[in-house]
């Protein structure tokens, strides 16, 4: 868990792509997709059905590491309208033991809109976004909101060639105003995080790639239309090598 600071908020990044958020002893999470394996094995495409599991696994982890008070779900919880219904009971189980323990939130996102049944079935409560200390939590963000921004939605992937390997990591994306969290769902893709509709997303201007390690943050400039750079910079703005990066990140 790596703190840093956001529009004057203190949080801290996870290399999960959680985020915490100290002063409201809050954990927020994006784009879990739960039952997205079910949904693709309805149309014929048999995808292992652990999806759900892995990814309720690794929350109750988080959950019990840093004790949050609250949790704030920014989108595309499920991948489906009916994916709450389609949680087997043992999950289901799983799920509304942590929605009834902590103050959870639904922010809605496009793949889970017209979930209506979502706080029934599983806890919490269901919002559109919310206005919370300042920021604003929401699912896609916006380039024209001037207000401080905490969304998802988009995935965002690091993607670099080292010493002629491929190689790719979420990470989360910052400008000025906003701030887009990764997929933290086991069974996401991600967008490469130089791609212009990430870049327009967060109002074209100034933009960074950050990569949590155990102790430090790594920042990556996302110029517009340049390559993915070969080796980051430490938060003490210090240069680390490829090489570094490569046995730190990619091991």
């Amino acid at each position: 868990m790596v703190r840093f600071s956001f529009c004057g908020v203190e949080l801290a990044a996870l290399g999960s792509g959680a985020l915490y958020w100290p002063a409201r002893r809050a954990l927020l999470v994006a784009d879990l997709h739960f039952e997205k394996a079910s949904w693709y094995a309805r149309s014929g495409q048999m995808l292992p059905p652990y999806d759900t599991a892995a990814t309720l696994a690794e929350l109750e982890a988080i959950v019990a590491s840093c004790a949050p008070a609250e949790i704030w779900c920014l989108g595309d919880s499920f991948h489906d309208a009916g994916g709450c219904a389609r949680m087997a009971p043992s999950e289901q189980a799983r799920l509304r033991t942590l929605t009834g323990a902590l103050r959870w939130h639904w922010i809605v996102g496009n793949h889970d809109r017209g979930a209506a049944d979502m706080a029934d079935r599983c806890g919490g409560a269901v919002m559109a976004e919310a206005l919370v200390d300042g920021l604003l939590l929401t699912h896609e963000a916006d380039p024209a909101e001037k207000r401080p921004e905490l969304s998802g939605h988009f995935h965002p992937k690091l993607r670099l060639t080292l010493r002629g390997r491929h190689v790719a990591r979420r990470c989360f994306v910052a400008s000025e105003t906003k701030l887009i969290l990764p997929a933290f769902g086991a069974l996401t893709g991600g967008m490469d995080a130089h791609d212009p509709v990430i870049r327009r997303a967060v109002g074209g201007g100034r933009a960074q790639a950050l990569v949590p390690l155990a102790d430090r943050m790594l920042r990556f400039p996302l110029a517009a239309g340049k390559p993915p750079p070969l080796a980051g910079r430490e938060e003490s703005d210090q240069p680390f090598t490829s090489t570094g990066f490569s046995r730190h990140i990619w091991g």
